[in-house]
Parts: C-alpha cells; sequence; structure tokens
C-alpha cells in the first residue's frame, strides 16, 4: 500500500485541457513528489483520443511501480464516474483527486501526508491557483489568503464555513481513504461539475479537517461559465441544499453570494468579448437556471455586481453589456437612473421586466451633466460614400442631463494615442430622445486624418457635447461598443505625411477596453513590402547588434540615474565641496507637502529677514510650494547637490538614510510627531532587523545635531528610542504647533467665526460643524499604497451630513478612494500641504493612534478615538502608554458607537475637558507659540548660536555620523 493515490481521469480528446500535453503534466508532478510513496492512478476513459491513450501507456511503462492505468468500462463515460473508478482503486493512505492539467508541487503530498498524521484529521486541505489568462499566468482566488492564512484543525467545517461558502474544496485537498469509503463518499455522476458538490459532502461528512497554508496544486483551469452555467448553478444548487439540510441557512446564503461573485459577476463582465449572438444565448439560459433571489439581485453584493446579477437572471443581454461596462468603470453612468419619492436612485427602475435595482451609494446623483461620466454607446459604424459613418447613444442619468430646451451641439475628435494630435469633425446631428442623447457623425478620414506614420498609428475617437451655448457644461466621452460592433471588412485608405509605404489604410476597431479607435495598417503590395523590409532591416544581425549597443549605452545612462550610482559619488566626491554660507535645505515628509514645522520654521526666518538660501526638495510635484525658494527634485543630482553644500539641513522625517552629512552641516530634525506607539530601536520590526542594518538606521539618527522635542513624554520616548544624548535634544516644542496655539487664543478672545481663509477654499459652511477624520499609517517601508478606511464615510454623510462636514485626510504614505457623497458633506483633504492649517478650522478631531492627537489637544476641542482594533494594534506594536487611561476624549470601538459619541458630543466634550487638559500638559508642555522664534535663534540666528552650533557638529563628526 502507498501512502498517497492520486486520481488522475483521462477523458479528453487530445486537445485542450484535457489532451496529452495536459495528461503527462499532471502525472509527472505525481511523479516529482518528494515524497516518494505517491502512486497516480490513470483512469482511462474508452472515448478517450488515441493520443491521450498513447501517452497514458508510455507513462506507465516509463514508472510501472509508480504509475497505475485503469481502462474504465464503456459504460462508464462521465467524469464523476471515472473519478469514483479511481477512489475504488486506490489504495494508498491517503486520496487525492486531480483533473487532467492540475499540477501538484513538489512538496505537496508530503505536506498533506505530515499535516494528516499530525492532527489526525480525515480531510487535509491546502491553497490551489488557476490559470488567470490566455497567457497561462496562475493566480488564486483572492479570498484563500484569509482561509489559509495559518495552519490550522477544525473539529467542524462550520469553524471555517468559507471551506463550504467558496468553492475551496473543488482541489487541493486529500482524504484520508478508510475515511472516505466509512462515510460512503462518492462523487455525483450525473453531475458536469462534480468537484463542486463532493468537497462540501466530503467537509461535511468527517469530523476532523485540517488547513495547511501551503500551495498544494496549481494550473486549475477556469470554467466555460457561458457554456457550462446550467452546470454550475446545478452543482451550487446541491451544496446550497446540503447546507439547508445541516441547518445552516446563514451559510446557505452566503454561498448563494459568494457563487454569484464567484461565477456569475465574471460572467458578466466577459459580455463585451461575446458576439450579440452568443450573449442573447447566454441571457436566456440565465434566465432558465438562475431563479429567486438572483433575480432580485442578492443583497450581499455590491451595487454594480447586484445588477449585473439581477439582469443575468432576467435574461436582459443588452442590461447585462451595460453592467459590464459599469463593472469596469464604476464611476461612469452606463444606464439610465430613476430617482424615487424618497430619494433612493435605481438602475433601470421603470424597465417592465421588474423593478430597478438600488443604486444610491455609487452617488452619481450628486453629479450634473458636465460633471458625471456618462457612457457613450456606439451603435453603428459602416461606410458612406466613403467616409466613416458613426451613430451612437450618450446615457443620460434621469436627474442631471441638459434642459430639455437646451440647444445641443457636438464634436467627434480622433486623437493620437500618446500624442498631443487631434482631428476635429462636425456632429451633423444631435438631439435629446428620452433618457439619453441620440448623434450621428461623418468623418472623411482618409482626406482629412493625415497621420506621420511613424509612431501615431493608433487614434481614439471621443466625443464632446455642449449644452446650452459655447459656455455651457460639456460632456466629454470615449465611445464604448462591444468587440463584434465593427465589420471586420470596414477599411478606408489612409495618406500618411511619410508616403503610403508607411500605411496605406484606416481599419476601425475596438480596443481592449472596449473603445472605437482606428488604426493605421499595410494592406497593398507595396506598404507591405515596406513593412516587411523594415521588418528585416530592424531584425537582421547589424540592427540587432545597433539595438543592443544602443539598449547598453540606455542602461548606462540609467545607471548614471541611478540611486546605486548617485549614493556613492554623493558620498565620496560631493560631500568634499565648499559649503555655500547661509544655504538651507528643506523637506518636509520626503518632499511630498510643504508643510509641518520645516514650514513654520521657513516663514519665520522670512519675517525675521535673515540672509539665509532656502532650497526645498518635493517629490513627485512641486505644486504648492514657495515660489520664492529653490526647489529641487528628491533624489536628483541638483538634489545631492544642494545636500553637499548646505550649511543646514531641515526636515521632519529623516534625509535619506544612505547620504553622509558634510561635516560642516548642521542637521536640524523637528520630528513629525509625539509617539503613542512605539518608535526606534523600541519596535520589534526594528529589533529583528539584521545587524548590518540597525547599524544603518543608526549612522542615520546619529547624523541628528538637534531634536526638537515638545514635552517630557518625548525625552523619555522618542529620545531614548533613537539614542540620541541630552545635548542634542531642543526643548523649543514644535514650530507648526505655534499657529495652532495662536488659534486658540485668537478663538478665546474674538470668538470662532470668522474662520480661517481655508474654510471658504473647501467650501465649508459656518453653520455646520467641520470634522476630521485623520487615521495613523498602517504599512511599512515603501511606496504608497492604497489603503481601505475603518470608517465609513457614506454612512457618516447619511447621518451627520445636514450638520456635519468631514474632512478626510489619508496618511502621507497612503491614498483612499473615497465614495461619492451628498456635496458639502464629505471632502478629501489628503493632498492639501499643511495639516496645521486644517486642524485650525476642525471642531471634531476623529483619530485612532495618530501623533495628531497630541497636536490638535492644544485647540482644547473634542478629540474622539476611533480604535476597532486597539488590543491588535498595541499587542503587534507596542505602546508607551494605556490609551484609554489618557485618551484626551472618549476611546470608541465601534461605528455605532462613534457615532452615538458624536450624537451625544456636547455632554462628553465637558465630561473630557479636564482630560484633555491634562493631556496637553503631560505631551506638549514645551509648546507656548513661539517655537518657530525660539528654534531659529538657537541655530540660525548669527553669532553665539552658530558658535555652539559648531561645536555640536565638531563632537558629533568625530562619530559614525558621516
Amino acid at each position: 500500500m502507498s501512502d498517497f493515490s492520486c486520481v488522475i481521469t483521462a477523458s479528453g480528446d487530445g486537445e485542450g485541457p484535457g489532451g496529452a500535453d495536459a495528461l503527462r503534466a499532471s502525472v509527472g508532478s505525481v511523479l516529482g513528489q518528494s515524497l516518494r510513496g505517491a502512486e497516480a492512478v490513470v483512469v482511462l476513459a474508452s472515448t478517450a483520443a488515441p493520443a491521450v491513450r498513447t501517452a497514458a501507456r508510455a507513462l506507465a511503462d516509463r514508472a510501472p511501480g509508480r504509475v497505475r492505468l485503469l481502462h474504465a468500462d464503456p459504460a462508464v463515460r462521465t467524469t464523476g464516474a471515472l473519478r469514483n473508478a479511481g477512489l475504488d482503486a486506490a489504495d494508498g493512505r491517503y486520496v487525492l483527486v486531480l483533473a487532467t492539467g492540475e499540477r501538484l508541487q513538489k512538496h505537496a503530498c508530503r505536506n498533506l501526508w505530515q499535516a494528516g498524521e499530525r492532527s489526525r484529521a480525515d480531510l487535509i486541505a491546502g491553497r490551489w491557483s488557476r490559470v488567470a489568462d490566455e497567457g497561462g499566468k496562475e493566480r488564486e482566488p483572492s479570498w484563500q489568503g484569509e482561509l489559509y492564512a495559518r495552519s490550522r484543525t477544525l473539529a467542524r467545517f462550520t469553524d471555517a464555513p468559507e471551506l463550504v461558502a467558496r468553492d475551496a474544496l473543488v482541489t487541493g485537498f486529500c482524504l484520508r481513504r478508510e475515511a472516505a469509503r466509512r462515510h460512503g463518499l462518492r462523487y455525483e455522476e450525473d453531475l458536469t461539475h462534480g468537484e463542486i458538490l463532493f468537497g462540501p459532502l466530503a467537509a461535511a461528512a468527517v469530523g476532523r479537517i485540517a488547513l495547511v497554508r501551503r500551495l498544494i496544486v496549481t494550473g486549475r483551469a477556469v470554467p466555460d461559465r457561458a457554456r457550462d452555467l446550467a452546470a454550475l448553478v446545478e452543482a451550487h444548487r446541491r451544496v446550497a441544499n446540503t447546507l439547508l439540510a445541516h441547518g445552516l441557512s446563514e451559510l446557505r446564503e452566503e454561498r448563494e453570494t459568494a457563487f454569484a461573485r464567484d461565477h456569475l459577476v465574471p460572467l458578466a463582465r466577459s459580455f463585451p468579448r461575446l458576439p450579440a449572438a452568443r450573449r442573447a444565448r447566454v441571457a436566456a439560459a440565465a434566465a432558465r437556471a438562475l431563479t429567486g433571489s438572483f433575480r432580485d439581485g442578492l443583497p450581499g453584493l455590491p451595487p454594480l455586481e447586484r445588477v449585473a446579477v439581477s439582469l443575468l437572471a432576467r435574461g436582459d443581454a443588452e442590461g447585462v453589456l451595460a453592467a459590464a461596462y459599469a463593472l469596469s468603470r464604476p464611476a461612469t453612468v452606463c444606464a439610465p437612473l430613476t430617482t424615487g419619492a424618497d430619494g433612493r436612485v435605481a438602475w433601470g427602475g421603470e424597465e417592465p421586466e421588474g423593478p430597478g435595482v438600488d443604486v444610491t451609494e455609487l452617488g452619481h446623483q450628486y453629479r450634473a451633466f458636465g460633471d458625471a461620466r456618462l457612457m457613450n454607446r456606439l451603435t453603428r459604424a459602416t461606410a458612406e460614400r466613403g467616409r466613416l459613418l458613426l451613430e451612437g447613444r450618450l446615457v443620460l442619468p434621469g436627474h442631471g442631463g441638459p434642459a430639455p430646451d437646451a440647444p445641443l451641439a457636438a464634436t467627434l475628435e480622433f486623437r493620437a494615442r500618446g500624442g498631443a494630435r487631434a482631428v476635429a469633425f462636425p456632429v451633423e446631428e444631435v438631439r435629446r430622445d428620452g433618457n439619453g442623447i441620440t448623434w450621428r457623425a461623418r468623418a472623411d478620414v482618409a482626406r482629412r486624418l493625415r497621420p506621420f506614420g511613424a509612431r501615431d498609428t493608433a487614434w481614439d475617437a471621443r466625443l464632446t457635447v455642449t449644452a446650452g451655448g459655447p459656455d455651457g457644461p460639456r460632456s466629454v466621452s470615449d465611445l464604448f461598443a462591444p468587440q463584434d460592433q465593427v465589420d471586420e471588412a470596414l477599411r478606408f485608405a489612409a495618406r500618411p505625411r511619410l508616403g503610403r509605404l508607411a500605411g496605406d489604410t484606416w481599419e476601425p476597431y475596438i480596443t481592449l477596453k472596449d473603445h472605437f479607435a482606428l488604426r493605421l495598417t499595410a494592406r497593398r503590395r507595396p506598404a507591405r513590402t515596406a513593412h516587411r523590409l523594415v521588418r528585416y532591416a530592424t531584425r537582421f544581425r547589424p540592427a540587432r547588434k545597433a539595438k543592443h549597443l544602443a539598449r547598453s549605452l540606455r542602461g548606462r545612462l540609467e545607471r548614471y540615474r541611478s540611486r546605486g550610482f548617485k549614493v556613492p559619488v554623493y558620498n565620496t566626491w560631493l560631500t568634499r565641496l565648499p559649503v555655500r554660507r547661509g544655504s538651507v535645505v528643506l523637506e518636509s515628509h520626503m518632499g511630498t507637502n510643504y508643510g509641518d514645522s520645516p514650514r513654520a520654521l521657513y516663514e519665520e526666518i522670512r519675517r525675521q529677514g535673515l540672509k539665509l538660501h532656502a532650497t526645498w526638495s518635493y517629490d513627485p510635484s512641486p505644486a504648492g510650494f514657495p515660489a520664492d525658494a529653490r526647489l529641487v527634485r528628491r533624489w536628483s543630482w541638483r538634489y545631492l547637490w544642494a545636500l553637499a553644500r548646505a550649511e543646514f539641513w531641515v526636515d521632519n522625517q529623516g534625509f535619506p538614510q544612505q547620504l553622509h552629512k558634510p561635516r560642516h552641516t548642521t542637521y536640524l530634525q523637528t520630528w513629525h510627531g509625539s509617539a503613542y506607539k512605539r518608535m526606534g530601536f523600541d519596535e520589534t520590526r526594528v529589533r529583528l532587523l539584521s545587524a548590518p542594518r540597525r547599524e544603518r538606521l543608526q549612522r542615520a539618527v546619529d547624523r541628528f545635531d538637534h531634536f526638537l522635542v515638545r514635552s517630557g513624554h518625548d525625552v523619555n520616548t522618542l529620545a531614548r528610542a533613537y539614542r540620541l544624548p541630552e545635548e542634542r535634544l531642543l526643548r523649543t516644542g514644535y514650530p507648526r504647533n505655534d499657529a495652532l496655539i495662536a488659534e486658540r487664543d485668537r478663538a478665546e478672545t474674538e470668538g470662532r467665526l470668522p474662520r480661517p481663509p481655508l474654510a471658504g477654499v473647501l467650501g465649508l459652511d459656518d453653520h455646520k460643524k467641520t470634522v476630521l477624520y485623520a487615521p495613523t499609517f498602517r504599512g511599512g517601508p515603501g511606496k504608497q499604497r492604497r489603503t481601505r478606511l475603518l470608517l465609513d464615510v457614506r454612512e457618516f454623510a447619511k447621518r451627520f451630513g445636514d450638520t456635519h462636514t468631514l474632512l478626510v485626510r489619508a496618511h502621507y504614505l497612503e491614498s483612499a478612494r473615497l465614495p461619492i457623497c451628498p456635496p458639502g458633506t464629505v471632502v478629501d483633504v489628503s493632498r492639501h500641504h499643511d495639516v496645521s492649517e486644517l486642524l485650525a478650522l476642525t471642531d471634531v478631531l476623529i483619530t485612532d493612534y495618530s501623533s495628531i492627537m497630541f497636536d490638535f489637544a492644544l485647540l482644547d476641542r473634542p478629540v474622539v478615538l476611533y480604535a476597532p482594533d486597539l488590543e491588535a494594534y498595541a499587542a503587534e506594536r507596542g505602546s508607551y502608554f494605556d490609551l484609554r487611561e489618557k485618551a484626551p476624549g472618549p476611546v470608541t470601538e465601534t461605528q455605532e458607537e462613534l457615532f452615538a459619541t458624536l450624537t451625544e458630543l456636547k455632554r462628553s466634550e465637558t465630561r473630557y475637558a479636564d482630560r484633555r487638559r491634562a493631556f496637553t500638559r503631560q505631551f506638549g508642555g514645551y509648546d507656548r507659540g513661539d517655537a518657530a522664534r525660539r528654534t531659529v535663534a538657537a541655530v540660525f540666528a548669527p553669532g553665539s548660536s552658530r558658535g555652539a552650533r559648531h561645536t555640536i557638529d565638531l563632537d558629533h563628526d568625530r562619530g559614525a555620523g558621516r
């Protein structure tokens, strides 16, 4: 008896997923297992193609002890029956079933066997991946990450509902053979996709289940959903009935939602690539197969997915096509919308097929014509008297279209892809048509569209519609169409400026993004010959050598621009340059903004009229930086030159760690906030770094000559965490907070109104409270990443939009996409340069663990902490104090608690008044409103301060700071 029996069915026709090559790959992965006790049981169907039979016999002859060939009875025809025959013939301790083409990872059997022996489980499952595209790229389902985040043992399958809610057990798992026979586990022989049902049946029947976080199977084929929809629905329905039989109605609902997301939504997304006749057939089959909750769109789905599933279940092929466009372009209105008496917005609410699907949360109702993105559906593309005739229809949302009597004008434009050249054609007919605008245009592309013929061979079309005269609102849209909209025989003569040898024909086509476009091609013999000659000239041996040389030169040039080249040049040569007296390089948050304490110091230097030459670094854009300062892009040669010659460095985050500080330079580190979470060498992440990386961090910190602190807490936390000696600390407070203290004093004497000028720029209403939501950074080192906000801003706007405006500021190393909300309720201020300006006009702060709470407390205004993961965050990052014990405001863990606190804000504001003041005294004791002046006097002012600075600098430069 072997340790592992891997059942592989061979029923293919010699080509495709079930062919001979796929069989060889599957069997080869079994033979390549590190667990030598693994055998392959190949079940050969009587209808298998000759190539498959030959391959199966060759595999069995090559490894007779490890490959067993089983010839199925002619009566056994379905895949389920073949797999059952393999289960009967298997004699391994564990049995695993592979579809032809699926491959085991090298240690798959060993990992499953070890987990089974250790846990005594009857079913052991691991991760699997499937072929994601035609290029053969593999991808794991996104939901597997959480399910297999760690290896574990389950007492019952309900301990991990995703096992049966998703198709987790279609492959990548094994059964203890004795348990499979004891429970009578068999594949349904009348079911095309029996593997969808077999896994949940096995999970429900056996007891203990082990999950392995390793990848087990690759190469799973994605089912042809358009062809096999009825079979997929039937398999899903039987799984759902199994869950109902076990009394798991909630899990059944979860299964239906997952099935819709995994199969029905991808099917809807594929509609633009299907021919019209097949779209109609698939929609009709879906209408027959999908009943019940599918027609209502399943409430657990996002709105656009709900629309797609509902229209698919109703058999509306054109509606599904529009939904497919919307799924790939969520901000685009792709179908008429209906607004009910209650203000709710429905997709196709007046359609006879049934009630519309609620899509209010998409926020389309808040955008007027000219601001909204509208779907422009191309309905006709043909040739008429040598010209390109295009007809289409622009969708109007129903609430924000132009006035019915407003005059309409339109222009059709073709623009060279990747360039600025564009050619406009008049639209001869444009008129309002119910809930849309229909248009018609004739374009003489043969005469008027004159490309150069080298790089401008593709031209995209778009339509501009203007309502109410030349100064009225305008809508600009691409022309969308399914892939079969354009006849392949549709062509027009082309006249490139380089001559017809560069191309002689315009071919209309639909891009991969479903846009209508034109491309320049060579159809006639002279142009084809010229193209072949050019192709040969660029590919024969001398040309290949020339291209190789050009690539080498480009690579050499890129190397000179790379950081790996710049760092040694800077450290070896540029740091020897003489100092430019009075020059100062300022940087805020690694060049991402013009703000924080470096900005406050720069403006104080200008106010005092000190003769200092300021250089600001920016990354990626100089927009918003002062026009009277020299600007250099971070990591450019000009940036390195400025750093090498500067007398002063000033920043709040850290200049690049690899760069040494010149002997003549004084480095003022203003820092970016007091610490709740552990920092520097107190962080577990830092302590786990390799010794060279810890030493590099220490050398970077050793460059600091001055380090600003705002309280004794900073001395005991930040200064200690970064191992800074007392003589480098400047107990001045943070210059950025001078504005907050000035605003607090002004509000106490003059009142809160009028608000700072920024309130008008942001469109804030004086009669509504301003709430700033500023969560902390939750990532690690690396580039900016997109994050998901823990606060549901749409729900906030719904509950408090009439009385509050929510400002959302993501961390500068993160970005967040906000949903469309009613005007004046939610404003994204993440790209605003200086957060102090936002704090000055904020009435209430919502944050979690961000250092912004230490600054905002100076204003003596309400702070609410929304920390749903407080215990987990504190355990992972570590903290310097108990947040609940010292917080300047209530700590909420759920969104409902947060909203209840905001509703009773006046009561909590009074209750926490003493806590806020105590918080300010403890964490902002040195902030007195004159930090910028005191810091400038200590570091930049002429006289004794510079002498003291040089004393510090000389002592410091004997260490490793350079």
